[in-house]
């Protein structure tokens, strides 16, 4: 009999078993408590999962490490350190690989022993040796390295981009004319003009996965046509405020990557009219589109990405 089920007058136990009735009843209530209290829900969209960090093991292979708490940025850091990791340049670009390989780069130098750290969330590096997993990592994003050798304090940093494609957080007004979210490279939000829309050179939605829910992606220049992409229902028929996607876009640049495979997602955020946008989604994007334009890193400890790129009809 359920513990919610109504009760039959014929079924009540009588006085001398009540004790008994009693604690198989308490023990349902706590199990049905506990059950309670495990359930979790997903992460919101705007604050995605960053991928694990990785060591690599005794045969070579990059492995995860155990999840720790975000490590704080240091109150003082110097960026001239005798022995400050040197990775041959500070920006490294992605780079095909064999199937079910990384692309992994290290310090050319040897810092001597102690501890790798990184900034924000999305780069992946062994903190032992300081290897970068390019391929895991998010790319298209600046991130500052920090070292701090075994037996000091003093942790030493320096900016390392990973180069690759990224869109500018921004909200997009259709009436105003607003229809075309442009992606930029390698963290710099001046650089939009890797792709040769007229020639051979950048493929973008290499996969499909983008067209697929909808959203519009110019094969060759990466723009994404909002416009089309609401017309073709990437939102719904009749979509509500606040209705939200998360496409990922799989795409080669002709640059010094050589046309590795790479990927992004982007949150589109959609709202009638600009007035109906909360406030505190406001400020979340103008703060890290400001970040960006300046060349600062987006956040110290959550991961930048997904962009996100809000739709809205009116102002």
């Amino acid at each position: 009999m359920s513990i919610l089920s109504p009760v039959n007058p014929s079924t009540v136990p009588m006085k001398k078993d009540l004790p008994v009735y009693k604690s198989i009843l308490l023990a349902l209530l706590v199990l049905a408590f506990a059950c309670r209290k495990t359930v979790t829900t997903d992460n919101p969209p705007d604050t995605p999962v960053p991928p694990p960090a990785r060591q690599v093991d005794s045969s070579g292979n990059m492995q995860p490490v155990p999840v720790t708490q975000p490590i704080p940025y240091p109150q003082t850091a110097s960026t001239e350190c005798p022995y400050s990791p040197n990775y041959g340049d500070s920006i490294l670009y992605p780079q095909p690989t064999v199937q079910g390989q990384d692309y992994i780069v290290s310090p050319l130098n040897t810092p001597g022993t102690g501890t790798y750290i990184s900034w924000p969330g999305g780069m992946v590096i062994d903190p032992n040796t300081g290897a970068i997993d390019v391929t895991q990592s998010q790319t298209g994003a600046r991130y500052t390295v920090g070292f701090v050798k075994s037996g000091t304090n003093d942790t030493c940093l320096q900016t390392i981009v990973l180069a690759g494609a990224d869109y500018l957080d921004s909200v997009y007004v259709l009436a105003d004319g607003q229809t075309l979210a442009s992606p930029y490279y390698n963290a710099n939000p001046a650089l939009t003009s890797i792709c040769d829309p007229n020639g051979p050179g950048c493929q973008y939605d290499i996969t499909g996965s983008a067209n697929r829910m909808k959203v519009v992606v110019d094969n060759k220049t990466g723009v994404i046509d909002l416009q089309k992409s609401l017309s073709q229902g990437a939102f719904g028929i009749l979509p509500l405020d606040g209705t939200t996607i998360n496409p990922t876009i799989y795409y080669s640049l002709n640059d010094g990557s050589n046309n590795a495979i790479q990927q992004i997602q982007v949150q589109l955020v959609y709202y009638t009219s600009k007035s109906l946008i909360p406030q505190a989604l406001l400020n979340q994007v103008l703060g890290r589109r400001l970040n960006a334009l300046l060349n600062q890193l987006i956040n110290l400890n959550p991961s930048p990405r997904p962009p996100i790129v809000i739709i809205s009809r009116f102002n």
